[in-house]
């Protein structure tokens, strides 16, 4: 068992988390079941479950990063390593416990919180690949792949073929999607007809620059 509470309590309300979804009720049956007091739980979670379904993510997102570094030793296209990066989020983890968070995420109140956290996974698929963009690709490239994200975990929650192999095609998809748009924002520059399209597009992109704490890639 681990000695980190907030890792003890997160352990101990997934099981709930199908039943009770991310509410108050399974935030007090994980501190009974972690043994933690109550009171001691609120404060390691001021805003109880709901701090417990950010931390679920961002675990997610952790383990995630970790068996990337298996993907560099592959002859894979960029293409290829984004949608086997975004299999592996999406794929991982229990249905039902994935179900009851984008339920959470959709409620008003944590809507801005749920864009942050797709936001942050787009972002740490790309910099666990390599990404060195510092310009407005840095933007568009996290929320492209966010918007797959979200949409992947949609479809997986409905997916009842076997090793969700429905939902990694899917996913294949809407990669192959994402990077013909990218490979066309390099290409239309050079296109006369599209050019006039182009242009003012490639000009607003090299004016935006990453947040100055942004990851430089590797």
């Amino acid at each position: 068992m681990t000695d980190d509470p907030k890792a003890r309590l997160l352990a101990a309300i997934l099981p709930h988390v199908p039943f009770d979804g991310w509410t108050d009720r399974a935030f007090r049956r994980a501190a009974r079941d972690a043994a933690i007091p109550e009171a001691e739980a609120r404060l390691l979670c001021p805003r109880g479950a709901s701090d417990l379904a950010a931390l679920w993510h961002r675990e997610g997102d952790r383990e995630m990063r970790e068996r990337l570094p298996g993907l560099a030793g592959l002859r894979l296209r960029l293409r290829e390593r984004v949608a086997a990066a975004v299999r592996d989020r999406t794929l991982r983890g229990d249905r039902e416990v994935l179900r009851r968070s984008l339920a959470h995420y959709a409620l008003p109140a944590n809507a801005a919180e749920g864009a942050r956290l797709l936001w942050e996974t787009a972002d740490a698929v790309w910099e666990a690949l390599g990404d060195t963009s510092r310009d407005g690709n840095w933007y568009t490239k996290r929320a492209t792949l966010a918007a797959v994200v979200a949409a992947a975990a949609l479809f997986r929650v409905g997916d009842d073929s076997p090793d969700g192999a429905a939902t990694a095609a899917f996913v294949d998809r809407r990669i192959a999607d994402v990077m013909a748009f990218e490979a066309w924002k390099g290409t239309a520059g050079r296109n006369p007809l599209l050019r006039p399209l182009a242009a003012p597009l490639a000009w607003a992109v090299a004016r935006v620059r990453a947040p100055s704490d942004a990851p430089k890639g590797r």
